[in-house]
């Protein structure tokens, strides 16, 4: 397996990884007290808006040439710290 497919495969695990955090957030978000829902919400769609343009990056880099995606493997991995990052404090802040 190349590089690139290592790296695709690699982010596609941490993807799903990520899903079954944002469902054990919706969980805690629909179970929480009203006062605290909108807000778990509110975090919760900011993260999945969020996935979503992961997701396109990872799509993009598993359709690019086995030149461009090192280029973009920089930005990307930019984005993916600033989601793993924004998905832990959530984390942290749903109680």
């Amino acid at each position: 397996m190349g590089r690139k497919a290592e790296y695709v495969e690699k982010l596609s695990a941490q993807l799903v990884q990520w899903d079954r955090q944002l469902d054990i957030l919706n969980y805690k978000a629909d179970n929480a007290v009203a006062e605290l829902k909108a807000e778990y919400c509110q975090e919760i769609d900011n993260l999945l808006r969020q996935r979503q343009v992961v997701e396109l990056k990872l799509q993009e880099i598993g359709a690019a040439s086995d030149t461009i995606w090192r280029e973009m493997k920089e930005g990307s991995d930019d984005v993916w710290d600033e989601v793993r990052t924004d998905l832990h404090d959530a984390i942290v802040n749903v109680k």
